[in-house]
């Protein structure tokens, strides 16, 4: 008995089997996932060291800022505000590679995202130093036991009451509705909220540059590359 004649597969059982469907498929979940769930992203400068060195790729919760506020001490992944500077420019092709890069994780990528830590959320008021040249919160020193790296500071000999006082010291800035505070943990190579208040003691918040709520993009919860700086951040 001979064997039936073999179905011919319909277009749309074609297109569903080709391999260029499963590769648009396989994009389409990417871009998704890091739209909204969870995004890499590259360390672009010493500003966090050691805790984040140059060159890092994280993993940023996208889903941790969409359910609750930024917290304090958080790890955070921002798009560049409009008062921190210019962005970069980039050429045609830099663009397009950015927006492949965007789109895969691996990779240029096309925006201007700098990461550091949360310090005071709104409604905080922050400043430095306590006498003992702590960062404090509402009046209250906050331990940072991530800090290898800061700026000179000897109580009575080069404190907040010293002249010219430590560049340690700022403050204090009240921080507004909707923004926060951010610091680098490599304090003296850290390009930060306070950069241009540091050795100011009375310019209040004029001089503070805050990253509002809207540019929040994600909580950094790993390093994932290099392999022996792999880490999970608490929390």
């Amino acid at each position: 008995m001979s064997a039936p004649p073999a179905t011919r597969p319909t277009r749309a059982q074609r297109i569903r089997r080709s391999p260029l469907t499963h590769l648009v498929l396989a994009i389409v979940v990417l871009a998704l996932v890091q739209g909204f769930v969870i995004k890499p992203f590259e360390v672009p400068s010493e500003s966090m060291s050691p805790t984040l060195e140059a060159g890092d790729r994280l993993l940023a919760s996208r889903l941790a800022y969409a359910v609750s506020e930024p917290g304090i001490g958080d790890i955070a992944v921002f798009s560049r505000p409009d008062s921190w500077g210019p962005r970069p420019d980039r050429d045609a092709l830099r663009t397009a590679l950015g927006w492949v890069g965007d789109i895969v994780g691996f990779g240029p990528s096309n925006e201007d995202a700098l990461v550091k830590r949360v310090i005071g959320g709104p409604g905080a008021t922050v400043r430095c130093c306590s006498a003992q040249g702590q960062v404090e919160v509402d009046g209250k020193p906050v331990t940072e036991g991530y800090i290898v790296n800061d700026l000179p500071f000897t109580p009575g000999v080069n404190d907040c009451s010293s002249t010219p006082a430590s560049a340690r010291c700022f403050g204090p800035v009240r921080v507004p509705p909707d923004e926060y505070l951010v610091l680098g943990d490599n304090r003296a190579n850290s390009a930060d909220s306070v950069i241009a208040c540091r050795g100011l003691l009375s310019a209040g918040s004029d001089c503070a540059r805050l990253v509002p709520r809207s540019n929040m993009i994600g909580k950094v919860v790993s390093i994932v590359w290099p392999l022996d700086r792999l880490r999970m951040f608490p929390g």
